[in-house]
């Protein structure tokens, strides 16, 4: 770093839809997929860094996945004589120079040169969508396609699906829930959290007239990191289970099986109706960063 250069590193929390992206990382190469943070590395270059910017993603989410809040960290250094940016300047900046308005940066923080989003993340929470009663895609409102599993069945069995659920809980060996492509050197997991709720407002963007047809339902996950597209598969584990095609306890014996080619762990639940939540660092944002034992925040 040249003499009079500082180097200020910041953790941002930003949401996007992911209907229009090939993932939230970074597509490089003439290739016409493109990724989120393609658009927030765009528009970080209009910050100047004598150093070029580069978003280190804490939750890597597949195309089509959306997220409600997901954070990266990014360095910026600026030219001799200038102090670092506020947080609140730096957020607006990235804003107003955004591409897609499918991306929005809603918090920004200076943290510790050594701070690190994936692996400072002490929680991750992700929120599945399902809807019942969709006997047609044509059935479902406009506003919600790309935002839910839409499922023909009128109801699911919840308190099913909350039994097969307990299961999960807990340290294990995630492995029949991973699909091919993991990067993770570890399968053991601990799911802190799985719960099976129906959403008693519904949804805003039903008519009258089909909020008796259509019921909304949410799946949440709770972990510090998952497994490439564990969450998905266990949803679509749980929907199974939901729909009567499996019993609460054949998931016990699935997740002993630690075997990811079975009949139904290996199907995995439509990326359009996942949000990643939150992600939970000790000292910025909703919570405090606490440095954990490097675990991959995956793709889901």
């Amino acid at each position: 770093m040249g003499a009079g250069l500082v180097r200020a590193r910041y953790l941002v929390y930003f949401q996007y839809l992911g209907t229009d992206f090939n993932g939230v990382a970074a597509v490089r190469g003439a290739q016409h997929a493109i990724g989120v943070q393609n658009y927030l590395e765009e528009a970080a270059e209009r910050l100047n860094s004598v150093v070029p910017v580069k978003f280190t993603i804490s939750s890597r989410t597949d195309a089509g996945v959306h997220a409600l809040s997901n954070a990266a960290h990014l360095d910026v250094q600026r030219r001799s004589g200038l102090p670092p940016f506020s947080p609140e300047v730096l957020m607006e900046a990235l804003n107003t120079h955004l591409r897609h308005p499918a991306i929005r940066v809603l918090q920004a923080f200076r943290v510790p040169s050594h701070f690190h989003a994936r692996h400072a993340a002490t929680s991750r929470t992700y929120l599945y969508r399902l809807v019942t009663g969709c006997r047609r895609p044509d059935q479902l409102p406009v506003f919600e396609r790309n935002r839910c599993w839409a499922l023909r069945a009128d109801c699911l069995d919840v308190a099913a699906m909350r039994e097969a659920a307990q299961h999960l809980l807990g340290t294990h060996d995630f492995r029949a829930f991973q699909s091919a492509g993991s990067p993770a050197t570890s399968p053991v997991r601990t799911l802190r959290r799985a719960s099976v709720s129906p959403d008693p407002a519904g949804s805003p963007f039903v008519l009258p007239e089909e909020s008796r047809r259509l019921r909304f339902w949410s799946l949440e996950f709770e972990s510090q990191s998952f497994l490439y597209r564990q969450v998905r598969r266990m949803t679509s584990v749980l929907v199974a289970v939901g729909l009567g095609a499996l019993m609460p306890a054949q998931v016990k014996v699935i997740l002993e099986s630690q075997d990811p080619l079975g009949r139904h762990q290996s199907r995995v639940a439509p990326a359009h109706g996942l949000f990643l939540k939150a992600v939970l660092y000790e000292g910025f944002g909703p919570a405090s960063m606490c440095p954990q034992s490097p675990q991959h925040g995956g793709h889901r």
